[in-house]
């Protein structure tokens, strides 16, 4: 697991247990000037090469438990998020986290429960996957949600073994973020710990994203999500812890 020293908000217990696996990133270019009015307080764009970037991220949830306990029905599930990047800095340097723009999930209590303690932007909606192994180590993954009555696919192909992240390089900066920062109603910002290990990637030779971004994501993401992305690969996830929050 991703360790660090810091204060209360690196200190504090476990909320979520989880496996997180098959991780499809399409990564996009994106005016800072349309992600300046979501930057919770406390917090600054983080960018990469002098990019902005945001990503939209597919994946499985497995074995989920909360406070420890498994929820019935809610411990295996598909996960599409909207997010961008910020850091904030803390007693041990820069903390590298993320901010949510949407997250769709399956199920309604799931989206509730992430509303109420974070005050995230979940919403539920009909979801499904395939995940198809292919020869050579590679495969192909497809995640779909129903929206306004359609479905929508995010999904990828890669070929061969996953590699190591390069330091310095731009899926390292994509997937090595371990805090997440939601601000909240009435003012201030609830940073919390994401623990994982270094994941490994594939390249995608094959990627594609079809969504009506605009009602989805907002107008205001709508050029940046219809163009080509500027990469796009699979990662394939490990356990995850996710502490409680903290306000800062």
């Amino acid at each position: 697991m991703a360790t660090m020293p810091g204060d209360a908000g690196a200190l504090s217990g476990r909320f979520l247990t989880a496996e997180w696996r098959d991780l499809v990133m399409l990564n996009y270019e994106v005016d800072p000037a349309a992600l300046r009015p979501l930057v919770p307080t406390g917090t600054e764009l983080d960018a990469w090469g002098g990019t902005t970037y945001a990503s939209i991220v597919g994946f499985l949830f497995l074995d989920t438990r909360v406070l420890g306990v498994p929820i019935p029905f809610h411990r295996h599930f598909e996960e599409v998020n909207l997010r961008f990047y910020v850091r904030r800095r803390g007693p041990e340097g820069w903390r590298r986290g993320v901010v949510f723009v949407r997250e769709i999930v399956p199920r309604w209590a799931i989206a509730t429960v992430a509303r109420v303690i974070y005050n995230e932007r979940y919403v539920a909606m009909p979801m499904r996957h395939r995940i198809a192994p292919l020869d050579g180590g590679g495969r192909q993954v497809e995640y779909g949600w129903k929206h306004r009555g359609r479905w929508s696919t995010l999904r990828a192909t890669t070929r061969g073994e996953p590699q190591p992240l390069v330091p310095g390089s731009e899926a390292e900066f994509i997937t090595e973020h371990y805090w997440g920062y939601a601000a909240q109603r009435g003012g201030g910002t609830v940073e919390y710990r994401v623990e994982h290990p270094s994941w490994r990637v594939w390249d995608a030779e094959a990627h594609g994203l079809d969504a009506d971004v605009a009602t989805l994501y907002g107008p205001a993401f709508a050029e940046a999500l219809t163009a080509p992305p500027r990469s796009a690969f699979v990662a394939d996830g490990s356990p995850v812890v996710v502490r409680r929050g903290v306000r800062v």
